[in-house]
């Protein structure tokens, strides 16, 4: 705990969580000139413990979720692309995104939908074609395919901790595994009660991730913490599944959802599962484990895409995400002017995280932001959740 004698520092802005969206913000202020910048991090510098680890994330411009997301979409791929010439690595893995699936399914029209109204580049499969040009997948005689060229692989450790490395460089002071304690707004701004003492900011941006609601009290009755599992499994031949050969995918039978990436590892492929009813629970501290099953229930399932995978994943991993109940994030100052809150991101987190970023220090720096949805602000939120009561 924190006593009268600890030490005391006045920044302008404070961001506590260097994750997805936090590296992204401190990123961004760094570049404000004469801004002083702190940030908390309770782990280490790009740890394994947040929502963004997993060696890979999926981008899509070609976007189910609908156009709200569009405008966004653009400006972090735009985004992803300047920080991967700043830092000197690939961060985007241009390979595409690939849909899978029959014609009449919801995602595929729904994805239609927004190439159509969006003007989207894009390929459309029948299902000779797919199944000539993408012969890993066991292609069903009702499955089409969508490309979207501009969709991508995303490497979300690498991503983090050049943010964080850049930020750094350009003058951010961090605290890494430094527990914040509380956060108290008052007339002058914000008081960050931290074990390594007192922060005095004029503006904090939370964005803590699944562990939003220790610090946001304001969200708590919008959200949840929901488990996820990522797997990858291993092929008779890895050289159909390399970047160049194997884009991003999604793909859907039977109600069962898996999405995945080409092989980063040299022996593995990322197949992991969506829909499966994992535990969800109010806050992270409540969420229970994966079940124990719950490998060999992969095991039953991934051959229906991939007729050459060995059923046996050789990496299964637990993670967590925090949700809203219609999946859209929050992003938004809270009542009083001196909280920047990011909550709730509803697996749009990573692929967005450098704009969420740039609304961050938009509406911690300047106020507001054009590039915030309106339905991302806490009066949204609460007007929605009203109307469903």
């Amino acid at each position: 705990m924190t006593s009268a004698s600890t030490p005391e520092e006045l920044v302008d802005v404070a961001v506590i969580g260097a994750g997805s969206v936090g590296a992204m913000a401190l990123w961004h202020l760094s570049k404000v000139p004469g801004l002083s910048v702190l940030g908390i991090e309770q782990y280490g510098r790009a740890h394994g413990l947040g929502s963004f680890a997993g060696e890979s994330r999926l981008f899509r411009m070609a976007y189910k979720e609908g156009g709200l997301y569009l405008p966004l979409l653009t400006d972090a791929r735009r985004q992803w692309l300047e920080l991967e010439q700043e830092a000197g690595t690939e961060i985007l893995l241009q390979v595409g995104a690939l849909s899978i699936g029959t014609e009449t399914q919801p995602e595929m029209v729904a994805t239609r939908e927004t190439i159509d109204n969006f003007g989207l580049p894009h390929r459309y499969l029948d299902t000779e074609e797919l199944r000539k040009e993408y012969p890993q997948h066991d292609v069903h005689d009702s499955d089409v395919g969508i490309l979207d060229p501009q969709g991508a692989g995303l490497r979300p450790e690498v991503a983090v901790c050049s943010a964080l490395r850049l930020a750094e460089a350009n003058g951010v002071r961090m605290r890494y595994r430094c527990a914040v304690e509380a956060v108290e707004p008052g007339d002058n701004g914000v008081t960050i009660r931290t074990a390594q003492g007192v922060v005095r900011a004029r503006t904090a941006i939370v964005t803590t991730g699944s562990w939003a609601t220790e610090l946001l009290p304001g969200v708590r009755d919008l959200v949840h913490v929901q488990r996820l599992a990522l797997s990858w499994f291993m092929p008779a031949d890895i050289g159909r599944y390399l970047p160049e050969r194997f884009p991003v995918f999604m793909r859907d039978i039977d109600d069962v959802h898996f999405f995945g990436a080409p092989s980063l590892d040299g022996y593995s492929v990322k197949v992991s599962p969506g829909h499966l009813d994992l535990p969800s629970a109010p806050t992270l501290a409540e969420l229970p484990d994966l079940p124990d099953d719950f490998g060999a229930h992969l095991a039953a399932q991934v051959t229906d895409f991939f007729p050459d995978m060995n059923p046996e994943p050789v990496r299964l991993t637990a993670h967590h995400e925090m949700f809203t109940a219609d999946r859209v994030p929050i992003v938004d100052r809270d009542p009083t002017g001196s909280i920047v809150a990011v909550a709730g991101l509803s697996g749009h987190g990573f692929k967005l995280a450098p704009t969420f970023g740039r609304i961050a220090r938009e509406l911690a720096v300047d106020g507001t932001s054009t590039l915030c949805p309106r339905e991302f602000t806490l009066a949204a939120h609460r007007q929605r959740a009203a109307a469903l009561a």
